[in-house]
């Protein structure tokens, strides 16, 4: 009996048809490298100190004014305090007597109190951000991670709500309604009138943000053939993300206002809504709901595109319930129905979760590193194009267990290396950090067809959505690994490093899916290289089935 992959085997690999969608839905995800990241500079923290109000400066002389901040031991250099001040009362009777700081008065001897009245920010490198908008420094600094923390909540309950409805609603439906999601409410966004508004409408825009993401990578999956699916999963999706990617701190550098560039990062996603009309629902998963007819009728179409004569008959009676069945929907407890698929799944959540907080830890931590804040998160930008490469050909040459987690050591082990680099060599840490970034970007890349080859159709995109979930959880853990560089500057480092290693070596118990083909039931699943095999029973959805069993 055929599979589909047999079935459309005549509209060829890379004809006109496979390189329209091939093109149309990676530059669906161009948007995608704009809201991801950029909260690196929507909440960017601006130089700050107390402010002193126009009525007290005008009563102290230029020299208490000047001496009103105390100085505190930051980065091993003597800076402003951010968030104290000297009592402006005592201030006021040091210069009523005439007195002058440091050589009258010790000021060790002053007391200090918090920023009363407020903070001056610095409008360099920000004219304006949500952090100096609404005051997220000193007492409420914990708001600025919690922030890009919530916009990954969004992104995971979208990614858990996004699979499920993609299975039961279409992948071509779910996909444009997603991107809605995301230009939509980021343009409400433009309007807040409040931190809380702010974050609220940033949890909605993650859910439409990386669900459609993995949409996208589904829907081509299913319509690609099996040579094009791994470059449009590497090349293609992921070179596209990095072009927005790239595209964020361009446009930051040259709008500083957080509102007005919000703006502009908001329109490309409007040049999506033609690609309705282009784009097309995926023939496996018509076939799977036994809507047959509209499957053959976009099969028809593609050869038509490609050139090429259509047999007369795609798919007989016999075939259409094979793959009916082949295709039956699944639910998510069908990841963990026995002890072996469990295995699988719970290995495949904890790897997508560390990789996620390297991947995200090191691309949210750009500003905080030596040099121009803009420059850095281009660079960490570009570093993922060479990662994406790297990735396509060790996807088509090594087993995918090796190429995963050797790619994770190489960047566990040098950010792990950044905390012997003496501090006078910048440099060489920028550089490390970018090679961190390159290995991790080559793993995290390499993550979404080894998944998507794991499973069969019936719970694909759920697991490959369960997974992306996971991987959500740990982005919204990344912004506080950040945050402990208040605390130590290479404690995010250490923490970072050290899960990659870690998850690198458990990658290497899970099974092996290179050279098989794409499965489409669990029987075929469970086929994977690195088993032993034994007859067990299986409920997938409301069906029971005899399948074999594995152990690894």
């Amino acid at each position: 009996m055929r599979d589909y992959d047999e079935v459309i085997a005549f509209l060829g690999e890379w004809g006109p048809f496979q390189r329209l969608i091939f093109f149309l839905l990676s530059a669906s995800i161009i948007p995608n490298g704009f809201n991801g990241m950029s909260a690196v500079f929507l909440a960017g923290t601006p130089e700050h100190r107390c402010r002193v109000p126009a009525s007290a400066a005008a009563n102290l002389s230029a020299a208490w004014l000047n001496a009103s901040i105390p100085l505190e031991e930051r980065d091993g250099r003597q800076v402003p305090s951010r968030c104290r001040r000297y009592r402006l009362a005592a201030l006021f009777n040091f210069s009523a007597e005439r007195l002058e700081p440091g050589r009258d008065v010790n000021l060790s001897q002053v007391q200090q109190e918090k920023c009363l009245d407020g903070w001056e920010y610095s409008r360099e490198p920000y004219l304006s951000t949500v952090v100096s908008e609404w005051n997220l420094v000193c007492d409420d600094k914990w708001k600025t991670p919690l922030t890009m923390s919530l916009f990954y909540v969004g992104v995971l309950l979208g990614s858990f709500i996004s699979g499920q409805l993609s299975d039961r609603f279409g992948r071509k439906a779910i996909l444009f309604a997603t991107m809605g999601v995301q230009t939509g409410f980021s343009f409400v966004q433009i309007f807040s009138t409040s931190w809380e508004m702010f974050t609220v409408l940033f949890l909605i825009v993650g859910m439409g943000q990386i669900s459609n993401y993995v949409v996208a990578f589904i829907l081509g999956t299913e319509i690609l053939g099996k040579s094009v699916r791994i470059i449009f999963s590497t090349l293609g999706v992921c070179i596209f993300f990095a072009i927005g990617y790239m595209l964020l701190p361009l446009f930051a550098y040259f709008i500083r206002d957080w509102r007005m560039l919000l703006l502009a990062l908001t329109v490309p996603g409007l040049f999506c809504v033609p690609l309705w009309w282009l784009i097309p629902e995926s023939p496996r998963w018509l076939i799977s709901q036994g809507r047959v007819k509209e499957a053959e009728t976009i099969i028809r179409n593609a050869a038509k595109r490609n050139g090429i004569p259509c047999p007369e008959i795609l798919l007989d009676a016999v075939e259409v319930e094979d793959l009916k069945t082949k295709h039956q929907q699944g639910i998510i407890l069908d990841l963990f129905r026995t002890p072996n698929i469990a295995v699988i799944t719970v290995m495949s959540l904890l790897l997508w979760m560390f990789t996620s907080i390297g991947y995200f830890g090191l691309s949210l931590s750009t500003p905080n590193l030596h040099g121009n804040a803009y420059l850095n998160c281009f660079l960490s930008a570009v570093i993922e194009v060479p990662a994406y490469v790297i990735a396509w050909l060790l996807l088509r040459t090594l087993p995918r267990r090796y190429s995963i987690a050797g790619t994770l050591f190489l960047g566990g082990g040098v950010v792990l290396f950044i905390q012997l680099v003496p501090a006078r060599f910048n440099i060489l840490s920028v550089t490390l950090v970018m090679l961190g970034k390159f290995g991790i970007t080559s793993a995290f890349s390499m993550l979404y067809v080894f998944t998507a080859e794991l499973y069969p159709t019936a719970v694909r995109n759920m697991a490959v959505g369960a997974t992306s979930m996971a991987s959500r959880v740990g982005s919204i853990i990344a912004p506080f690994f950040v945050f402990f560089d208040a605390y130590d500057k290479y404690l995010p480092y250490i923490l970072m490093g050290s899960l990659t290693v870690l998850i690198g070596i458990l990658t290497l118990f899970l099974p092996e899916s290179y050279g098989n083909p794409l499965p489409e039931t669990v029987e075929e699943m469970l086929q994977v290289k690195g088993f032993r095999n034994r007859k067990q029973s299986y409920k997938i959805g409301n069906s029971k089935k005899n399948v074999l069993s594995t152990r690894i």
